[in-house]
């Protein structure tokens, strides 16, 4: 089992982005919306120091073999939040050892920490490896999703 550790990104961690992009564009197979039009450095630290944007990273000796990032929703209807899931990837050698797990634990701890009452993901059902994951950490539902063009 690979040595790795997981950690939270922060505004001093422009640099990671475009390995995390990376691997995305990798695990989803989709370089043209990972690594097209590659965001600044500006971009990123704007996301990065923002406290409702969520990027976890798993490194093994400084590489990223994991990446998750997400958002904190708050409610309006009363004071909480919901974190959501937006993109979950681990680097094909690092599969199953537990690193998608450790991201999941990651917010589902950072969730604690300031209350949120969920945390939630959208995966296809018909891709079962990521179903078979989340169904180990929650229940599931089935919703319809939308793309709506702004």
């Amino acid at each position: 089992m690979s040595d790795y550790a997981v950690r939270r990104l922060g505004e001093g961690d422009v640099s990671v982005g475009s390995s995390i992009n990376a691997l995305y564009a990798a695990a989803f197979e989709d370089d043209e919306h990972y690594l097209s039009a590659p965001p600044s450095g500006d971009y990123l630290r704007t996301c990065l120091s923002d406290p409702l944007f969520l990027a976890f990273v798993a490194e093994d000796e400084g590489k990223v073999v994991g990446a998750l990032t997400g958002y904190e929703l708050r409610k309006f209807e009363r004071e909480a939040s919901e974190l959501y899931i937006y993109d979950l990837a681990v680097d094909e050698d690092y599969r199953r050892e537990g690193v998608a797990s450790a991201l999941i634990e990651a917010v589902r701890s950072h969730g604690r920490e300031i209350g949120a009452t969920v945390v939630f993901v959208q995966a296809d059902k018909d891709d079962a490896p990521p179903m078979a994951l989340y169904a180990k950490f929650g229940k599931r539902g089935d919703h319809h999703h939308f793309d709506i063009e702004p």
